[in-house]
């Protein structure tokens, strides 16, 4: 059986493994970057945990961390979906060991965030989906946008 408790300061190690583990699974980075964005990603979450813009959440199976997910609230402009808004929700850093998938437990934490996003009076929630992510998502009412990326690369 599993519990479920809210992340801590001390958990920012733990949650840079797993979003780390939740990249390399999807293919599409290389070894060094993932290696960067972690070493990089423990300061960060540590910051925000504090400022209280992010939550997480650790799904301990027995004494072993089995499961994480997060909740970050960020500054957003007015938008179509959300005219008067000026904040919005965003979900990261979902991953499940392996042996555990398909037990609901990314449901679990999906709904941890979209009821911490709820409790701050956010209109809107986003999130990015890997391709076996989707499923999950799109039952729960997240639907595709057309958001697309330009990334300007430091020359070497």
């Amino acid at each position: 059986m599993w519990t479920t408790r809210e992340a801590i300061l001390a958990d920012a190690a733990l949650i840079a493994e797993h979003r780390y583990a939740m990249f390399a699974e999807m293919g599409k980075s290389e070894r060094a970057a993932l290696d960067a964005m972690k070493s990089n990603f423990v300061p960060w979450v540590e910051r925000m945990i504090e400022a209280g813009k992010y939550v997480g959440w650790i799904v301990m199976g027995g004494e072993r961390p089995v499961a994480s997910g997060g909740f970050f609230e960020l500054e957003w402009p007015p938008h179509p979906l959300d005219p008067a808004g000026e904040h919005r929700g965003y979900l990261l850093n979902f991953w499940v060991d392996p042996e555990y998938r398909g037990k609901g437990l990314a449901r679990m934490l999906v709904r941890k965030g979209l009821a911490e996003s709820k409790r701050r009076g956010l209109q809107v929630t986003a999130l990015h989906a890997s391709e076996a992510g989707r499923r999950v998502y799109e039952k729960m009412g997240f639907i595709g946008t057309s958001e697309m990326y330009c990334v300007e690369r430091a020359e070497a």
